[in-house]
């Protein structure tokens, strides 16, 4: 994970690419629709959820990408150390240099749709158990498209429907607060969705990395 790390903040231009990604999706979508309060705070956790679902999905192809091109990926598979253990670190390093971020820059970001502070925490809160587990669901899609032309394409059709509840449990978490329901239900689906992602992608991720690299 470390490697991966000091690998990530040397590309630092590379990392800024998901950032201003979200930022630029989501600032943009209150110019489009209108400066209606209402809309846009009906609109905001849903805008702020798919904007770092993209740019999650924008930043995967490289947890593997690089190492596979340049051998470095075979040399990690043939280690004395499991397999899986060495992915959970990539993805890991991963999360941390896109879905962090993404997390901790979306309470400010909901103020352009009228988020209160709490409904704002909230947001972060849902993005910090939601991130890892789109970054742990996409290591496997990353691994599984590695080598194939047309990858990124292809990795998006196979993630995207696995996202799918990860989006409305962390939308719905706002909404069932303002509906006075609280957020625990939703906030305890993502929990065990990222339980259940850290148990079985990095597995999985790893059986898909030793059938790209046969």
């Amino acid at each position: 994970m470390t490697r991966d790390l000091r690998l990530a903040i040397r590309s630092r231009a590379e990392l800024g690419v998901q950032l201003l990604f979200y930022v630029i999706v989501v600032t943009l979508f209150p110019l489009a629709v209108g400066a209606e309060p209402a809309l846009l705070r009906a609109l905001g956790p849903g805008v702020l959820w798919v904007a770092a679902l993209l740019a999650s999905l924008l930043s995967l192809p490289r947890i593997f990408a690089t190492d596979f091109a340049d051998g470095s990926l075979e040399q990690i598979a043939l280690s004395t150390q499991p397999l899986p253990a060495l992915i959970s670190g990539k993805i890991a390093a991963h999360w941390i240099s896109t879905g962090l971020p993404l997390a901790l820059a979306s309470p400010l970001l909901g103020a352009q749709f009228g988020l209160t502070s709490d409904e704002g925490w909230l947001l972060a809160l849902g993005l910090l158990m939601g991130t890892p587990t789109l970054s742990l669901l996409g290591a496997i899609g990353a691994a599984l498209t590695l080598g194939l032309r047309a990858g990124g394409g292809l990795l998006a059709l196979l993630i995207l429907p696995l996202y799918v509840p990860i989006l409305i449990f962390g939308a719905g978490s706002i909404d069932a607060v303002r509906a006075g329901l609280g957020a625990g239900p939703q906030l305890s689906l993502l929990a065990a969705a990222l339980l259940a992602a850290l148990v079985g992608a990095p597995l999985a991720a790893a059986a898909a990395v030793r059938i790209a690299l046969d």
